[in-house]
Parts: C-alpha cells; sequence; structure tokens
C-alpha cells in the first residue's frame, strides 16, 4: 500500500489507462499546460504529449460535444470540467446525445466516455460555484454516476469509469484533492461501478450517504460512540447503479436509517433512496427514515450562513438519535 493525496490517485488512474489503452485522452480547459485547475493532470502533458491532453477553449458545451463525437468514434475521452457547476451549460450534450446514442442506435454507436471533475461546495464560493449536481445526472437513464470518497475509491473507481462502454459522470470534491489515503500498488486496482462499501460497520443505526458526506458521516459516528450507540457508514460509491442489496442488508441488520447528502432535499438523490428503503425493507424499520440535507437556499457567501447551510455532523447526530427515539 501506498499513501498518496485523492489528487495523485486521480493522477495514477489516468496515467496508467493511457499508458495501458491508447484511445484513452483527456480534455479539459487549463488541462495541459497548466495541469488542470487542481492539478489533477501534473505531468501527464510531458508523458502523452498535445494529441492526448488537450487544452480546450473555455466553451463546457462546446468540448463536451467534441467528446461526445470522439466516443461515437470510437475513442474514449475523459473530459474534465473545471467543477461540476460549468457542466450545466454541457447538459444538452450529455443528457440529449451521450446517453441516449447507444440505445438509439440499436448498439451500434458506442459511447465510452467520462465527464469528470469538482463537484459540490468548498468554502465561500457562494451560490454558482457550490452546487452538488448528482441529480441533473442520475435522473437520466444512460448516465452512470459515481462519488468516491477515499483515494483508493478515486482510483479504483476512475479506472473502471473509463472501462466502461457507457458515459460516467465521475463527481470528484474539491475538499478531498488533499485528502491522504492508502491506495493498492497493484496497477491493475479497478473497484466495479454499482459495489457499495461499508466504511464503518454498527447495529444500532445506518447512515447512508456518498461522495464528500461520507467523512461528515464517519464523524458524526465517531461522537455517537462516546454515547455508546453503534453506526453503520454505508457509502454508496455509485449512485447509478446502485447497490440495492447492501442497503437492504444493512438497514434490516440496524432497522433504521439516515439519508446523509450535500444537495437539496426537493427531488434529491436521499428521495429516490428513501423511496426504495421504504417500499423494499418497510418491515423492517422501527422508526422512518430521516434525511440531513444542505438547506433549500442557494449557497450563501457569508461563512457563519454557509455552515449554517451545509450538513453537519452535529445534524447527523441529531437525526441519528431521532430514529433511535433518544
Amino acid at each position: 500500500m501506498a499513501e498518496i493525496t485523492y489528487r495523485e490517485a486521480l493522477n495514477e488512474a489516468l496515467r496508467e489507462e493511457m499508458e495501458r489503452d491508447p484511445d484513452v485522452f483527456l480534455m479539459g480547459e487549463e488541462v495541459a499546460e497548466y495541469d488542470g485547475a487542481y492539478k489533477v493532470s501534473k505531468g501527464l502533458l510531458d508523458v502523452f504529449g498535445d494529441r492526448r491532453i488537450v487544452d480546450s477553449p473555455i466553451s463546457e458545451l462546446g468540448f463536451a460535444g467534441l467528446g461526445v463525437g470522439a466516443a461515437m468514434a470510437g475513442l474514449k475521452p475523459v473530459i474534465e470540467f473545471m467543477t461540476f457547476n460549468f457542466s450545466i451549460l454541457a447538459l444538452d450534450q450529455v443528457i440529449n446525445h451521450a446517453a441516449k446514442i447507444r440505445y438509439m442506435s440499436g448498439g451500434q454507436i458506442p459511447c465510452s466516455i467520462v465527464f469528470r471533475g469538482p463537484n459540490g461546495a468548498a468554502l465561500q464560493l457562494s451560490a454558482q460555484h457550490s452546487q452538488a449536481c448528482e441529480t441533473y445526472y442520475v435522473h437520466a437513464p444512460g448516465v452512470k454516476v459515481v462519488t468516491p470518497a477515499t483515494p483508493a475509491d478515486a482510483k479504483g473507481l476512475l479506472k473502471a469509469a473509463i472501462r466502461d462502454p457507457d458515459p460516467v459522470a465521475f463527481m470528484e470534491a474539491e475538499m478531498l484533492y488533499n485528502v491522504k489515503g492508502e491506495v493498492p500498488d497493484d496497477d491493475d486496482f479497478v473497484i466495479p461501478l454499482g459495489v457499495a462499501d461499508v466504511k464503518r460497520e454498527g447495529t444500532d443505526v445506518t447512515i447512508l450517504t456518498h461522495g464528500k458526506t461520507v467523512h461528515v458521516a464517519l464523524q458524526a459516528a465517531q461522537k455517537l460512540d462516546k454515547d455508546g450507540v453503534s453506526v453503520e457508514v454505508v457509502d454508496l460509491r455509485s449512485i447509478r447503479p446502485l447497490d440495492v442489496d447492501t442497503i437492504l442488508a444493512s438497514v434490516k441488520k440496524t432497522n433504521r436509517a439516515v439519508y446523509l447528502e450535500e444537495g437539496w432535499a426537493f427531488a434529491g438523490v436521499g428521495a429516490q433512496i428513501v423511496s426504495m428503503v421504504q417500499e423494499e425493507a418497510f418491515d423492517w424499520l422501527d422508526a422512518p427514515v430521516v434525511r440531513v440535507m444542505q438547506a433549500d437556499v442557494p449557497m450563501p457567501y457569508a461563512k457563519n450562513l454557509e455552515q449554517m447551510a451545509k450538513p453537519s455532523a452535529e445534524r447527523v447526530v441529531a437525526a441519528c438519535n431521532r430514529v433511535l427515539y433518544r
């Protein structure tokens, strides 16, 4: 095992997949000469040259469309959005073209493409740069959505996403790029999409979550452990495809569940998960499932208001106590 950062793990995944498959290339704003806005592509231009590490104009719709066209021609593009907030400009190419072309062509036209970049809030980036964009992507059949929370998951899942025959929205987190963790040295370390991971085992209540909020859930679990409450934390890792079996197994074990995510509550990912739990595991529940989400407002710029809007470990502890009737 090597201890590396989340950023370095992503870089390793890109480097190894580009060495393995000459059809893989990276394109986006500042990914070449500047090594990427968050330095994920550091050093790749020197190794692979400017035909495979491609700087694009500031036009998300344009370079996403170029990527979709390249994928339809059989190449395997990785399209970097400086942030998924900007990817909203490119949704026509993702939802109307990439997601549908293999289905509409009866499988004759491929579209193996990864859209990746940071998602959600960081620190005081305000309303237009702090959105959790999972819902926009997970709603459309044909697009897979992946949200790694650790360096190992970042590397293993990105390699799987690049090899996948379908479009994958690979949502990272700006606040995780410097987080360190152990990553297997194996250069063929791949984590299958659609397989959740139990990050912490417990018996009293399950916290279901994905992406950056996995770390908030683990903080809450530590706090509750001091009060004698055993918390299980299930990291979905992929929102679509969804590992229903692992979710239901945990809920049937603890009989109580809290869903935690960074996005808004209305029609959010949690609404889908809770609906599924209610339908498939109702007889095992000892309390209604509770959600912890961002406040239903555009993200404020003021630091104190931003902290109030984000889901916190304290709010997760309160939600767990609520389903435990404590």
